[in-house]
Order: structure tokens, then C-alpha cells, then sequence
């Protein structure tokens, strides 16, 4: 397949994954992630401040991160290509920052939080090291970070792929989310890494 094909293929699974968490702000009853919450931690207000937070910029990161890679729209409408760089970046921080904190209260224990947390660090910063690099007009370091943090925010794709094929193989949505917790980051940080190589040889 092309590189256009593939970026079609990531836009369609980031619009479609990005609109989902529109449901939780619209339904106004547990379903999904809130079905597995003890209500202890569904009345916690710190955790419903973060976990909102988390999905409403995440879903907008999502949405609109995988623009970025559009090689025409950085080269013949580039100040749209920095206002929506700066929105990717304001909304993933606080997504990553947020996941980081819900982190602590996700289910299957210290392994699936350390698994999350670990994810929502690297999102952190990658998505940092990414504005600072185009601060000091380093081109290369910018598309390199950016690429390792849209992996990383892609990983809300990855997860719901995963997750119900690993729940269906094991029967098991506790053994599920323990591995999912690092399997839907991991491969797309190799990945990520391969691109990057890529990158720098086109660039010679």
C-alpha cells in the first residue's frame, strides 16, 4: 500500500474511534469503562475531572493529529498546519497529564496502571520535546517527536482493537486489560521507531 493509503486508514480509525468518547458526555448512565468503576471511584471528583479531561482533549488530539502528516497540507497551507499543531499540542498534554492521574485507578492494579502511566508520560513527553524542537526550528527532531506522539495517542485506536480480541481469547477482561495496558503502546512505539529511521534516510 502507498503512504496516502495508509494515512487514509489511520484517519478513518482516529475519526471513528475520536468521536466515541462524545457518548460518555451525552449518555448520562454507566456504560463502557464507567461499567467496570467502583461507585467509590465514579463519585471521586478529582477522577471524574481527569477522566473527562482525559477523553474530551485525547479525542480532539486524536481527531486531528493524523492532519499533521499530510505532506500538502504542510507545504501549501502552513498556517493551518501551526494553528492545528498548537491545538494537538495543548490537547494532548492535557490528555497525557490527565491519563497519568486515572492511571491510579485503573482496574487489574499496579500492573495496568504502571502500563498506563508509562504511556501517558511518554505522550507527555514526546508531545514537549516535539514544540520545543520546532521552537528552535530543528524540522527533523519535530516530525520525530510528533510521529512517537501521535503513536502514542493513536494507542486509544489500538486499545479498542485489542482489548476484545484479547477478552474473547483469554475470557478473562481483568488478564485482558493487564496486557492491553502495555500492548497498545508498545508496538506503536516500534513502529514509530522504523518511521523515524525512515525519515532521516530520506533526508539523507
Amino acid at each position: 500500500m502507498t503512504p496516502k493509503v495508509y494515512r487514509l486508514i489511520v484517519a478513518i480509525l482516529a475519526i471513528a474511534i475520536g468521536l466515541y468518547p462524545s457518548t460518555y458526555l451525552f449518555v448520562h448512565q454507566k456504560f463502557g469503562l464507567l461499567l467496570s468503576k467502583s461507585d467509590t471511584t465514579l463519585h471521586n471528583v478529582f477522577w471524574n475531572i481527569g477522566f473527562y479531561t482525559h477523553i474530551s482533549s485525547g479525542a480532539l488530539a486524536l481527531l486531528i493529529g493524523w492532519m499533521q502528516f499530510n505532506p500538502r497540507l504542510r507545504e501549501n497551507r502552513l498556517m493551518l498546519h501551526r494553528n492545528v499543531g498548537k491545538v494537538y499540542i495543548i490537547a494532548a498534554c492535557l490528555s497525557a497529564l490527565a491519563a497519568v492521574y486515572i492511571a491510579l485507578y485503573a482496574n487489574g492494579g499496579i500492573i495496568a496502571s504502571l502500563g498506563f502511566i508509562s504511556l501517558g508520560v511518554i505522550w507527555f513527553y514526546t508531545t514537549l520535546r516535539a514544540y520545543f524542537a520546532i521552537r528552535n526550528l530543528q524540522i527533523i527532531e519535530h516530525q520525530k517527536m510528533m510521529t512517537y506522539s501521535y503513536a502514542a495517542c493513536f494507542a486509544a485506536v489500538t486499545l479498542r482493537i485489542y482489548l476484545p480480541l484479547l477478552t474473547m481469547l483469554f475470557n478473562d477482561f481483568i488478564k485482558a486489560y493487564l496486557i492491553v495496558a502495555w500492548l497498545c503502546w508498545i508496538p506503536n512505539m516500534i513502529v514509530a521507531y522504523f518511521l523515524t529511521r525512515r525519515l532521516k534516510t530520506n533526508r539523507g
